[in-house]
């Protein structure tokens, strides 16, 4: 059974930084995508960054330059440090991992991040 467990959220002041951790437990297979999500109250989920298990990095618009996405094939785990933050970056925070072929889709239960001005 495939669990993902996030932790590092939390309240932060604009202009601060948090980082995010999720780790990945059971059989994922191994060439597969892990990416960092977020939903804000009232919106949908929207993709953050995400990172293959090649090492390619992609990031949203609006935090590239100011969150870093990377990952630890051994601890099969992945992480999001995050920079800069604005009022806006606020949002419930979700990990997530697909394998290659789209068979395997996992997602974490999500971490509150709130930055307040």
């Amino acid at each position: 059974q495939v669990q993902l467990v996030e932790s590092g959220g939390g309240l932060v002041q604009a202009g601060g930084s948090l980082r995010l951790s999720c780790a990945v437990s059971g059989s994922i297979f191994s060439r597969n995508v892990k990416g960092w999500y977020r939903q804000a109250p009232g919106k949908q989920r929207e993709l953050v960054a995400a990172i293959t298990s090649g090492g390619s990095t992609s990031y949203a618009d609006f935090v590239r330059g100011r969150f870093t996405i990377s990952r630890d094939n051994a601890k099969n785990t992945v992480n999001l440090q995050m920079n800069s933050l604005k009022p806006e970056d606020t949002a419930v925070y979700y990990c997530n991992v697909k394998s290659w072929d789209a068979q395997q889709d996992y997602w974490g239960q999500g971490t509150q991040v709130t930055v307040f001005s």
